[in-house]
């Protein structure tokens, strides 16, 4: 008997392992090819994108917010993953109603993920696998932590524009840029996902500006709106603005040991 609790603390129990798995969090499909387990999946959304050769060859239910409710019945799945908020609730009530079993995963810290991994290898019986890569989670997380810098840098993340939103502490994001040696300057909002303005952002007085490429894809031709904070801002002044692979920040994974390792090398100390 395999039993686990999800993250809405809702206990799911298997008799054996399940063998036709619809995924509909791009990030965790992605886990599971890392497992192993790729093999199990019966169908991902059209937003699964990594690994790239593997994916392709996996049948599609729409995206991870209009998902085809009729099409993932019609494949029979014995395990549905799905995401608190990725996915909207009456869809996937739906697939419960059907009778489908659905765990639900919601990780907003780098613990949150870690728990998520190794649900997933005790899920699909490749728990070795995901003590390999909690393993390497871990080292790389604390050699970030040790190269940190004293007090941490000040960091403004957008992750999205017009208008500008970016996180507070309670988001995986945040988690990211904290174990990475940063301190996010909108922490302290009280809505997880705050619009803010450049004027409000230069008086936090950031000294690392990161510019994800998800969920907006911020690129090189953004930079010059960033610029125009006052100049004596630290990161405009020390051109500290950064473009970076935006799953590094918001994808849990396998991918956060490599986002330990690239993210806290643009939060060191100059």
């Amino acid at each position: 008997m395999i039993e686990l609790i999800d993250d809405l603390s809702r206990t799911i129990r298997f008799k054996n392992h399940p063998k036709r798995i619809v995924c509909l969090v791009p990030s965790i499909t992605e886990t599971l090819f890392a497992l192993g387990a790729g093999a199990r999946i019966a169908a991902i959304t059209d937003y699964c994108i990594h690994p790239e050769a593997e994916v392709c060859t996996k049948t599609r239910i729409g995206g991870t917010k209009n998902f085809h409710v009729d099409r993932i019945l019609g494949l029979k799945p014995d395990l549905v993953i799905a995401n608190a908020e990725e996915n909207r609730k009456h869809q996937v009530e739906k697939l419960e109603e059907a009778g489908l079993h659905v765990f639900v995963t919601f990780p907003r810290n780098i613990d949150g993920c870690m728990k998520m991994i190794a649900d997933m290898g005790v899920l699909t019986g490749t728990e070795s696998a995901a003590r390999r890569i909690l393993d390497s989670i871990a080292q790389a997380r604390t050699e970030a932590l040790v190269q940190a810098s004293e007090p941490p840098l000040r960091v403004l993340c957008p992750i999205w524009k017009d208008p500008y939103m970016t996180v507070n502490h309670d988001t995986f994001v945040d988690s990211v840029i904290r174990n990475c040696g940063g301190q996010n300057i909108f922490a302290d909002s009280a809505e997880r996902y705050p619009q803010f303005m450049l004027e409000e952002a230069a008086r936090r007085n950031p000294e690392v500006v990161l510019l994800p490429t998800e969920p907006y894809h911020f690129s090189e031709s953004d930079v010059p709106e960033f610029e125009k904070m006052w100049s004596t801002v630290p990161s405009i002044r020390d051109r500290r603005v950064h473009i970076v692979e935006g799953e590094l920040l918001s994808w849990y994974g396998p991918r956060l040991a490599r986002a330990f390792v690239v993210v806290s090398q643009l939060l060191r100390p100059h």
